[in-house]
């Protein structure tokens, strides 16, 4: 934890709370046992002696700070708390100080992914997105783009959607026979359904999947959202019929989650750069604290694979998404 010890051998800092329980001593006494947690790692903590009048409440998710004893507990840290309370807007502090987050600002990229909707010539396309992004602007801003792997970070839904659109527009200089339009417009709404699909609180961070996440998932619970849109715009159902496969397809083969498989080359397009981006996180990302001319451990989603630290390039993994 990213604490600072004071003078008196104490330590303190800010602090998410992950857990907090109120629980019983055999003596009858109630006491706090709360996980908290930053950018680098977790810590167990106890404040002794708690009566909610006197000391508050501490949800999970919400911003403390906080100070104590550090002390061992079955050979690990453990917190003896002296003070704590919640954060005010006086602190200044923000969840993207203290959990893992993605390289730029929800509200950038968000207003990044809308300059170039506005830039569309397709205007049923154009409409169809900022009727959706306005729909889900609040999630958005702060979900991320998984539960565990890829982007599961907060603003980790809008960073992989705006590096897809980045490569498609990249793709179409190359190929300038394809459908720009269509293909960014599945890039933006490819993932619009995990918005959905995951428990996420304040913090942008996946705590679960929802329901709707396990019985429908986001791919055709993403087309589900795109017809009924169409309709209520009065969008040309062969088009909206194009958008919604792009997104019941863009995991490729059913094996991996995808309905049917793409069927024409946008379609195909997408599902290749969302796999090209997931995997350049991951492989980034599993060498990130490895020693130059070592392996990874095996990582499963990576078919089973251990990653070699070539050491050729910075360890500086930050996107470029401006």
């Amino acid at each position: 934890m990213n604490f600072t010890q004071l003078s008196n051998g104490q330590y303190e800092g800010y602090a998410i709370v992950k857990q907090c329980e109120a629980k019983t001593t055999s003596k009858g006494s109630e006491y706090l046992d709360i996980k908290l947690g930053d950018k680098s790692g977790e810590i167990n903590a106890k404040l002794w002696d708690y009566s909610p009048l006197i000391h508050g409440e501490f949800p999970a998710e919400s911003i403390v700070k906080v100070r104590g004893e550090m002390t061992k507990f079955a050979g690990n840290d453990q917190l003896k708390i002296t003070k704590i309370r919640l954060t005010s807007d006086s602190d200044e502090v923000k969840y993207e100080d203290l959990i893992h987050s993605a390289d730029y600002s929800g509200e950038y990229m968000y207003r990044k992914i809308i300059e170039r909707v506005n830039g569309f010539s397709d205007e049923d396309l154009k409409k169809l997105v900022l009727h959706m992004y306005e729909q889900k602007k609040e999630e958005l801003l702060s979900w991320p783009a998984a539960y565990k792997l890829h982007h599961a970070l907060r603003g980790g839904l809008l960073m992989h959607t705006l590096s897809i659109v980045k490569l498609c527009e990249g793709v179409c200089e190359v190929y300038p026979f394809i459908n720009k339009d269509l293909l960014l417009t599945g890039a933006m709404l490819h993932d619009i359904a995990k918005t959905a699909e995951y428990e996420v609180g304040a913090s942008g961070i996946a705590s679960g999947y929802t329901v709707e996440g396990n019985l429908i998932g986001h791919l055709v619970k993403g087309a589900m959202l795109v017809d009924e849109a169409a309709a209520s715009l009065g969008i040309p159902r062969e088009k909206a019929m194009l958008v919604e496969h792009m997104l019941i397809s863009h995991h490729g083969e059913p094996e991996y989650g995808a309905a049917v498989r793409p069927m024409f080359l946008e379609a195909e397009l997408l599902s290749e750069l969302d796999l090209m981006d997931a995997r350049v996180y991951q492989i980034s990302h599993a060498i990130e604290n490895i020693d130059k001319n070592e392996f990874s451990s095996r990582l499963w989603a990576l078919n089973d694979r251990k990653i070699f630290n070539h050491a050729e390039k910075e360890k500086d993994i930050r996107v470029n998404l401006d």
